[in-house]
């Protein structure tokens, strides 16, 4: 008997039909394309925020919520996509999501004015959200567990050189005759590129499923969300309103009402934006639990490093570009090797466990640090967070993928990524409140130790000291920088409850298939008396599974599942 050769890597897999590392690398070319263009374009905006908001005459405020906005929007999109992920074509959303980004990115670069320019990074983020959802939905709807730590790592490192390559080139951009505005313009040719490659190497399959998408459920989570990081972004400050004002009660008694009704709608939807059902499972609870604190280390505090070098440092963006990619190379390093070894051994918890570890060690190291602490120690504080951070991120998702059917996969995973980023979200903007006015009280108490004035400059939010008195500058530069270490202080300990959420999750061998494999029925002249050397206290769960290779427990990358009809 023959053995029929591998599918063509231009045709989709048909059920059950294995397919090779090479083949899924080159399926999911266009997708890595897409997903770093996407990632490059919001981490481009880093270094080029202080000139950004210098132009367009914002604030401290205005700069938290230019990366607020976009994490906002794709943290409550986030579950739609994951749901839509599940009922319609991966490939078709994808390529929706890639046009979405080139439209946010074109209204942003034509901004003029702090709305404008927000609204923009709002359909960025959107698009994003798909970007995420969608690309961990096709690479658990192609690959078995066992074989995703590989490719979630490869993932990983995607994002990892995107993350690296955007502030550098941002800087660079900034500080050449092109200007800011083409931060966000240098990303639509690539977008090209990357929706050339999604056609030409992207084939998935799908399965008919009767359509029902939760509407309600979506408006209830998208203004239960807002509204609660709007009252974290703006209370507190003297312009606005106190944490015990009826503002507040209003806003966070909305709020928790929204939400509470949204608990009560997807109890009942057919197919919830938020499956109850997967979240409170107990791998996927610690899970979710674990990425909201990973969301605030991964996006509030590189939010504001860019921020430190240029102002408490008075480096270039170019410059500011360069000292961050200690960060960056710890996140690839720790996103791609874990990936490998939880691949090659098939334990994936200590991988988790030390890169919380990691997380909250940089963390509080970085909370040290001030505008006269040499670069070396900075680059160290930052590359053991960077490499947490890449132990961390796919893992979790890869952790709960690894209990749910690959028609769950886009729900699971969306959520993963949902309150990964709602823990940035929060994280920028409530941090970004605690550094403005941090920085403002530090820079007030300074000017009157130095016996100067302070009310005839807005000292507490100027984020160019260069241009006002040396003495002042300094003054400022200081203020900022002390002011980033008791945000990256904050911020570790927050990582801490990642630590203990990871030392509880519970670890489960990662399967070989892609999908479940219901337990075989038995039948009787096996089991029963006809079969006397039977051990009836062997497991037979998922022994009939004709992909599955339990020599290594490794298993073959499958496409099984039910009966599919190839799409795209």
């Amino acid at each position: 008997m023959t053995t029929p050769p591998a599918p063509s890597p231009t045709r989709p897999p048909q059920a059950g039909a294995a397919m090779s590392q090479r083949q899924v690398l080159q399926a999911l070319t266009g997708l890595f394309a897409g997903l770093f263009t996407a990632i490059l374009s919001s981490t481009i905006v880093a270094n080029a925020l202080p000139a950004i908001i210098a132009d367009l005459n914002g604030s401290q405020t205005d700069f938290a919520w230019v990366i607020t906005a976009a994490l906002l929007a794709g943290a409550v999109t986030t579950p739609l996509w994951g749901k839509l992920a599940d009922l319609f074509d991966k490939k078709l959303l994808v390529q929706l999501s890639i046009v979405v980004f080139v439209a946010g990115s074109v209204l942003a670069g034509f901004a003029s004015t702090i709305p404008v320019l927000l609204a923009g990074r709002a359909i960025q983020g959107i698009a994003m959200g798909g970007l995420t959802a969608v690309s961990m939905a096709i690479i658990g709807a192609m690959v078995s567990p066992r074989e995703r730590g590989r490719y979630s790592g490869y993932l990983g490192g995607v994002i990892a050189a995107a993350t690296a390559a955007g502030p550098l080139l941002g800087g660079v951009i900034v500080d050449s005759p092109l200007g800011w505005r083409w931060t966000f313009f240098v990303v639509v040719p690539l977008a090209v590129i990357a929706l050339i490659l999604l056609q030409l190497t992207l084939r998935l399959t799908s399965t008919a499923r009767r359509v029902s998408i939760d509407w309600v459920g979506s408006v209830l989570l998208t203004a239960g969300v807002s509204t609660l990081l709007i009252w974290v972004s703006f209370v507190g400050k003297e312009s606005t309103f106190g944490w015990v004002s009826w503002q507040s009660g209003l806003m966070v008694g909305g709020s928790v009402l929204l939400l509470g009704l949204l608990v009560l709608v997807e109890s009942r939807a057919a197919e919830p934006v938020i499956p109850l059902k997967i979240i409170t499972e107990r791998t996927t609870a610690l899970a979710i639990f674990a990425s909201l604190a990973v969301g605030v280390a991964m996006f509030a505090s590189t939010t504001y490093l860019g921020q430190y070098y240029q102002v408490a440092r008075g480096f270039t963006a170019t410059d500011a570009g360069l000292l961050t990619l200690p960060m960056i190379a710890g996140n690839l390093i720790g996103s791609v090797a874990s990936g490998q070894l939880i691949t090659r051994f098939g334990r994936w918890k200590r991988f988790l466990v030390g890169g919380a570890v990691l997380l909250v060690l940089g963390l509080a190291l970085a909370g040290t640090i001030d505008e006269l602490t040499s670069l070396w120690f900075v680059g160290s504080f930052i590359f053991l967070f960077g490499l947490g951070l890449g132990m961390l991120m796919q893992n979790l998702v890869l952790a709960v993928q690894n209990t749910v059917s690959v028609k769950d996969v886009g729900s699971a995973s969306a959520s993963v990524a949902f309150f990964r980023t709602i823990g940035g979200a929060a994280g920028v903007a409530a941090l970004g409140a605690v550094l403005g006015n941090s920085t403002a009280a530090r820079t007030a108490e300074g000017l009157r130790a130095a016996g100067l004035s302070t009310g005839t400059t807005d000292t507490g939010t100027s984020l160019n000291p260069a241009g006002l008195p040396a003495a002042v500058g300094d003054i400022i530069r200081a203020a900022y920088a002390e002011s980033t270490a008791l945000i990256f202080l904050i911020t570790a300990g927050i990582a801490v409850l990642a630590l203990l959420s990871v030392l509880f999750i519970k670890e489960t061998a990662l399967r070989g298939t892609v999908d479940i494999q219901p337990a075989a029925a038995t039948p009787p002249s096996a089991a029963g008396p006809s079969a006397p050397n039977a051990d009836p206290s062997a497991p037979d769960k998922g022994a009939s599974a004709p992909d599955a290779d339990l020599s290594d427990g490794r298993g073959t990358l499958t496409a099984s599942g039910p009966r599919s009809t190839p799409v795209g």
